[in-house]
Formats: structure tokens, sequence, C-alpha cells
């Protein structure tokens, strides 16, 4: 698709060379063009500057008067393919169960499993491609699902190819994670360590021989895996081809940061918890911390320290955690808002960190966040807004006018 966006009061996040990641005082730097335009070419960023300087051209062309551009959200760590709601469970912690007790009494993950290993492929798409619809047009264009629900060799290769369904069928930017050791199912309880050799030697093979994932995942914290049981999955994913990732630090800290950082992982998710020598072994590290203040808000556990973090001179990206069970949204407006709210991060930082820094979360820099040319223009057309700082003060209510993927607006179905 080409267009001309002319016009733009202000274009957010312009990068002439693309920078890897942003981190420490880097995140509170934004940079922007005021005045300016857009030209998409064939669904890629063609060129950008101030109107002054605007190309004649005859395609199409839209006026974004009093209104905003910004890169979409990188939207790093989901779960948005799953099965039914846990509605109830929500019920039970308003009732005063904790999250622990309501996984001890069958609840959680495995029922999650329960319910997916009970749908069918075409049924779990199509409720997976209702969540993905209603998130672009929340501004995300670019997202990474994870499979974890399924936690048998048949229904977790079925959420990977619905993940892959997904990929072919929408313009948005996706990529896939194994997350096979999400919990140890009932018929392994006793038996761990056999249910990560069926991980590793039924699954793995079958996932690189049909190129069904491009990372591998695992939740390392007290009641799930041990800092071995995921030194053993990641080499395991390496050798398969899969880049590291681990769910971390969400209530416990048991050293699987440092078990991360030794494995050369992408990214190191939730850190909800976090002693001084877990931000000293991610310092000058290749790993992205993810913070996923969603998850904090819903089932009111402590927010990643974000500043403390920040200050202390490291990256951290931020997503939604979109899943049934501690983060029935996938809302990044949410996220960004909240981020600033509730963890003191400036707007600049939260607009960083849920782009250039979700993008790289990801392994989607070279295609996604920030407005650079070669880029997929995948864009986010605010309503009239006074400056980039009302996204985050208005929490409740998205300033978004319309969203562009590849340069085309996504109309709502």
């Amino acid at each position: 698709m080409n267009v001309l966006f002319i016009n733009i009061k202000e274009l957010i996040q312009v990068r002439e060379n693309s920078v890897d990641f942003l981190a420490g005082k880097e995140m509170n730097i934004l940079p922007t063009i005021k005045n300016a335009f857009l030209l998409v070419e064939n669904g890629l960023i063609a060129d950008f500057g101030l109107m002054e300087n605007c190309p004649k051209t005859n395609v199409k062309t839209i006026d974004a008067k009093d209104r905003m551009i910004l890169p979409s959200w990188c939207d790093s760590h989901t779960h948005l393919v799953y099965a039914g709601n846990r509605e109830d469970e929500f019920v039970d912690r308003i009732n005063g169960l904790s999250y622990a007790e309501i996984a001890n009494n069958g609840g959680g993950i495995l029922n999650s499993a329960k319910k997916l290993q009970q749908t069918s492929q075409e049924d779990l798409y199509n409720q997976s491609k209702v969540r993905l619809e209603e998130i672009i047009q929340l501004g995300t264009g670019a997202v990474e699902m994870k499979s974890g629900y399924g936690l048998t060799k048949d229904a977790e290769l079925k959420m990977l190819r619905v993940i892959r369904k997904l990929k072919e069928n929408y313009p948005v930017e996706i990529k896939a994670t194994f997350l096979g050791a999400h919990a140890v199912p009932a018929e392994y309880k006793n038996n761990k360590s056999g249910y990560l050799q069926m991980l590793i030697e039924d699954i793995l093979p079958t996932i690189q021989k049909e190129n069904l994932a491009d990372f591998i995942d695992i939740f390392c914290e007290t009641g799930y895996f041990s800092v071995d049981d995921t030194n053993r999955i990641l080499k395991a994913g390496k050798k398969h081809g899969l880049v590291g990732k681990i769910h971390v630090n969400q209530f416990t800290t048991i050293g699987g940061i440092e078990a991360g950082v030794k494995n050369s992982v992408l990214s190191v998710d939730h850190l909800e918890e976090m002693r001084t020598e877990d931000i000293e072994v991610l310092k000058n590290t290749k790993t992205m911390p993810v913070a996923l203040p969603s998850c904090s808000y819903f089932l009111s556990i402590p927010f990643t320290p974000a500043r403390k973090m920040i200050d202390a001179g490291l990256p951290l990206a931020l997503a939604t955690d979109y899943n049934p069970g501690s983060t029935p949204s996938g809302n990044m407006n949410f996220v960004v808002a909240t981020a600033c709210i509730k963890m003191k991060m400036t707007p600049e930082e939260a607009i960083n960190a849920a782009t250039i820094n979700g993008a790289y979360a990801m392994n989607s820099l070279d295609k996604v966040g920030s407005i650079t040319k070669g880029k997929i223009a995948n864009l986010i057309l605010t309503k009239k807004i006074n400056s980039y700082n009302f996204i985050p003060y208005s929490f409740g209510n998205h300033q978004i006018d319309s969203v562009f993927l590849k340069g085309t607006e996504i109309k709502k179905s």
C-alpha cells in the first residue's frame, strides 16, 4: 500500500538509524518531528521529515492535522491462544484465595490446559482470531504468542499450529514461543523430569521439522520449574534452533535470571521480585528485562521495580501477558499508562519500552518498533491530542483514531 501522511502534528519515535535497544537514561529520550510528513511505499516506511520538505506525489494522501503518528505497539509476551476463560477464578480471588491456592485446587494453568485439550484446532483458531483482531484495533502491530496451555504433545502442537495460521492470515507481525514447560500436568505430578524429557524428545523435533516456533520458554518459579530444569530446557531448545526466554521472578527469586543470562536468553519476563544482585547480573548483557504491569494490576502483586532498574542503567520492555488467568487483557495502551502511573516511568520511557525495546524482545527490530526507513509501516494515528503525554494520562480511553498495518488502514470488522 502506498500512502502519504501530511500535516502530522508530531511524528513520534523517529530513528534515522534503528538502535538495538534503549537502556538507562537513553530510555527517556524520544525523538520526534513536529509538523511532519510520512511516506509509505509497498507497505514500508519510505520517507519522512518536515512538511516543508514533503515530496509531491500522486499516492493516496491522509491529512493528519492535529493528530500524531507513532509506531504500533510491540507486545513481546502474550498467551493469546487459549480456550474458554477463567472468570470463576477471578471471583475466587475476590473471595480471598491466592493464585497459588487456586492452582493447588486444580485451577490455574491446569484448568486452561484441560479446556484447551478438549477444544478443536478450528474452534481454538476462531476464539484466538477474535482476540487478535481486538488487540490490532488497540494499536498492537507486533505480537509474540506462547503455547503452554496444552501440556500434551497434541495440544501443544495444536496451539503452535493455530499461531502459524494466524500469522498466515493476518498482516500483523507474529512470533511463536514453545512454552511446554509452563506447568507440570497431573499425570506427571511425581515425574517432572519425565515430563521435560517428553517435551524435549517428543515435541521439539516436530517443532523444528514444521518450523512452528521462534523461541522456547519456561516458567522458572517455586512450585513449577527449577534452575536446573531451566538450564535443561533452554539447552535443548537451542539444539533445535530456538532462542531462549524465561518467565522468572514473578513470585520468588531462585536464581533464574542468572541462569537466563548464562544461556544468553533474549528476554527475562515478569520480574515483579527483583534483588539487587539480579539487577547486577543483567547489566551489560543482551538480555532484555520485560515487565508485565497488567499482571501485577490484576493479581494485586508487586509491580516490576522499573525505576530502580532503569536508574541502574538497564533497558526495559513492556508487554501485556495477555492470558485467561492472570491478565485477561491485551490492551497495550493500559500497559503504557500503568507503567507511568504505578511504576513511575516517564511517558518517553514507557513508549520506548512498548515500541523499540518490545521489538528487540521478540527479535523483530529489523521490521518494527520505530519510524525508520525500510521498516514495516505498522502505525498508530492518534486522535486529536495536545501531546503524547495524553496517551498514558488518559488511561481509561485509548487515543487511537486509526491503525495501519503495512500502510493499510485496518477497519473494524
